[in-house]
């Protein structure tokens, strides 16, 4: 499979030989779909609170939280180019002509109401230019290139938290700035500390250190509490093996395998070197200004009460069962695994021992728990939630990509489009067991549910593999709980166009 050379150049690259070939291995032998049972629905998989239940949630959360130590975690890799796609399409063209094309026309028509039109106006004036002399002569190219080009603002290698996204009154905000205000509502813990953790491009820590030294004097004046920042970058011993098509390595002109980052999945080593009680997990596009940022706070803090009250009965029925195997003690641990959690027992279960009842729960309940909020699909791209069959017969509730699932299988097909939500990436995490041990998160990862991609380079095909996603695959072994959450959480910034939505206005 791999020729002697080959395998000392993958060791000197700091790559696990074994792993690498198990990669090598899953390109021939490709990956088995996902096996969906039923699309999780309200009242069967997804919770819907009512205003009762919300606010015993809410009150859980704000009686418990402040001695937890919670980190809110933000994926924050990658530059922003793909925001400005359309923009960077039309300066190839060079034109000034906006009839035949809508977007970049948008684009101009609104440009006052974006919340870097007062940094873009300096730059211009800075070489004796200025937006309305630029309008008026239709010198378009000129506006679209000072904002992404690095004799401008840069837009367009900068990362999306570090772009102006939010007017108002006192200054324009960043990602990262709403992510603080954010923290500060729901993400205030142990210490009267704030802990943020962004994981971010080698390129780009610079970048983001020199902004949080900027804003986190005030910020922490302004809410009266300590923000700990902290920050990581995908490890380059996640990263897996391109292959051409035959399936052989992908060697460069220069004779060096080519590895490549391995997606959103990555990440999870990332996390699983996170000390926390409580994680939550949410993008760093994802953030709205401070006028409808209400519901948002509302539902992570009800999100993270339901962890706690959902941790606290797993941990007792936990501690129960190694004070003593009893039928009462079986009982509550049952219990917890199918209403707490809500998961669905095997056929085969009534007719175990005592003993093996209890090795099954005891197996099913120590494990790491995830609250994701679900919304309704509305068409958006991400995992829906589904039950899936495991080995042991039992149906357990696991977020699906599309990528994962043969939709040429018309059974497949016709649950998947059952589907009424999808999780936005809203999640929250608790990493440590009843005693008190964090969790080694790769083992509860399902290493068959990882990604097989065709790219190009240098004018040649290949293939490319990611791992499990993060919060597909690399949680498929978690306790897994979803709860219905306003469709206004959810407000990615996809293009830059997506700034003029009234949300983020």
């Amino acid at each position: 499979m791999l020729t002697t050379e080959q395998k000392d150049q993958i060791t000197r690259q700091g790559m696990d030989l074994t792993l690498v070939e198990e990669q090598i291995r899953n390109f021939i032998e490709g990956f088995p779909p996902l096996e969906i049972h039923a699309a999780a629905a309200i009242g069967d998989g997804i919770q819907l609170l009512d205003e009762a239940s919300l606010k015993n949630c809410l009150e859980t959360y704000d009686a418990k939280s402040p001695e937890k130590k919670i980190v809110k975690f933000v994926p924050a890799s990658g530059a922003a180019s793909r925001m400005f796609k359309d923009l960077f399409s039309f300066l190839e063209k060079n034109g000034s002509d906006l009839s035949k094309d809508a977007f970049t026309g948008k684009f101009i028509e609104k440009l006052a109401d974006f919340a870097f039109f007062e940094d873009l106006e300096s730059s211009l004036q800075q070489t004796g230019d200025s937006i309305a002399a630029a309008l008026e002569q239709k010198n378009y190219p000129l506006i679209v290139a000072r904002l992404l080009n690095p004799d401008g603002l840069d837009y367009g290698s900068l990362p999306k938290g570090l772009l102006k996204f939010h007017r108002y009154p006192d200054g324009s905000r960043t990602p990262v700035q709403e992510h603080f205000v954010e923290g500060a509502a729901y993400a205030l813990g142990e210490g009267n500390t704030i802990r943020l953790h962004f994981t971010v491009s080698p390129e780009h820590q610079e970048k983001f250190e020199a902004h949080v030294a900027a804003i986190k004097p005030q910020m922490e004046a302004t809410f009266n509490a300590k923000f700990d920042i902290s920050f990581s970058q995908q490890k380059k011993s996640t990263d897996t093996i391109a292959v051409d098509i035959a399936n052989a390595p992908f060697v460069e002109e220069d004779g060096e395998i080519l590895f490549r980052p391995a997606g959103h999945g990555a990440l999870l080593e990332n996390l699983n070197d996170i000390d926390a009680d409580l994680i939550f997990i949410k993008n760093i596009d994802n953030v709205v200004p401070d006028r409808i940022k209400d519901p948002t706070n509302t539902y992570k803090k009800a999100i993270g009460g339901i962890l706690l009250d959902a941790q606290e009965a797993v941990f007792a029925a936990l501690e129960a069962l190694d004070k003593e195997i009893t039928e009462s003690s079986v009982d509550q641990a049952k219990s917890v695994y199918t209403g707490k959690l809500g998961s669905k027992l095997p056929s085969a279960f009534e007719s175990m021992t005592l003993s093996e009842k209890a090795d099954f729960l005891r197996s099913k309940l120590n494990r790491p728990i995830r609250v994701c909020g679900m919304v309704e699909n509305t068409g958006e791209p991400g995992g829906g939630p589904f039950w899936v069959r495991e080995a042991d017969g039992s149906l357990s509730l696991q977020i699906g990509e599309t990528a994962q699932l043969d939709l040429n299988n018309p059974t497949q097909k016709a649950l998947f489009q059952q589907s009424s939500h999808f999780n936005p990436t809203d999640l929250v995490c608790g990493v440590k067991d009843y005693k008190g041990h964090k969790f080694n998160l790769l083992e509860f990862r399902d290493p068959k549910t990882g990604f097989i991609t065709e790219k190009s380079k240098s004018g040649r095909e290949l293939k490319a593999q990611e791992l499990p996603g993060l919060w597909n695959g690399s949680m498929a072994h978690w306790n897994s709980i979803f709860v219905e959450v306003p469709l206004i959480t959810f407000n990615p910034v996809k293009t830059i166009n997506d700034l003029l939505r009234d949300v983020h206005q």
